[in-house]
């Protein structure tokens, strides 16, 4: 029972933005985005699952993530991008790369690509890699555009937690340590697939919903 209230008092005390799924309300969104650009920390809905995200261009804000999720600085978090044109100025994409991000984005797939410039180094492994998602998702889409830049993106759990498929499990998990939590009803609540195309030679690193 104490349990229960020490949850339920974690999720009051979390800024819970509800936003349409299917039609975002672009006050809404330009309100959240106002928070990720003051170096806010979020959580949102994808075509996938629940994530935690921020702006690509507040450090603060992605080392507070990496201490949130208790991940090593060693293991980058992925980054979404509103379509192929924002992949490109953030990942080199070869002829080759680029029809398979046609064909097969927005949707629930993280592609793994070197990195550019614009990558901050801080997302980058040591082969200087990246992980890239479009999501098939109209308010993850619609922050990232009302933002102007690429987010974070990681799941919004905790190490050998089960995926959080809405947005009340989300602020109970993490509770007032976010910024906000954007409420955009159920999401599948399992991971995208992960697919290198490193050197124009695919390999699935991760069997998720997507289908290669």
């Amino acid at each position: 029972m104490a349990l229960a209230s020490r949850a339920s008092s974690f999720r009051l005390k979390t800024l819970i933005i509800t936003i349409n799924p299917d039609n975002p309300q672009g006050r809404l969104l330009k309100r959240v985005a106002d928070i990720l650009a003051q170096g806010g920390v979020i959580a949102y809905p994808t075509d996938t699952q629940y994530g935690l995200g921020c702006d690509l261009s507040q450090k603060k804000a992605i080392e507070k993530i990496y201490r949130l999720k208790q991940r090593s600085l060693k293991i980058p978090f992925s980054v979404i991008c509103a379509d192929l044109t924002h992949i490109s100025e953030y990942a080199r994409v070869s002829n080759f790369a680029y029809r398979t991000l046609k064909r097969l984005l927005p949707g629930p797939f993280t592609f793994v690509l070197p990195g550019s410039r614009l990558m901050p180094q801080i997302m980058l492994t040591k082969r200087l890699e990246c992980g890239i998602r479009v999501p098939k998702h109209p308010i993850a889409l619609g922050l990232i555009n009302a933002l102007g830049r690429p987010l974070i993106n990681t799941s919004a759990r905790l190490p050998e937690q089960p995926y959080p498929n809405g947005a009340l499990e989300v602020a109970e998990i993490f509770g007032g340590q976010l910024d906000a939590v954007v409420d955009g009803g159920p999401a599948p609540g399992q991971p995208s697939t992960v697919v290198s195309l490193i050197d124009d030679d695919p390999v699935i690193l991760r069997q998720g919903l997507g289908i290669f």
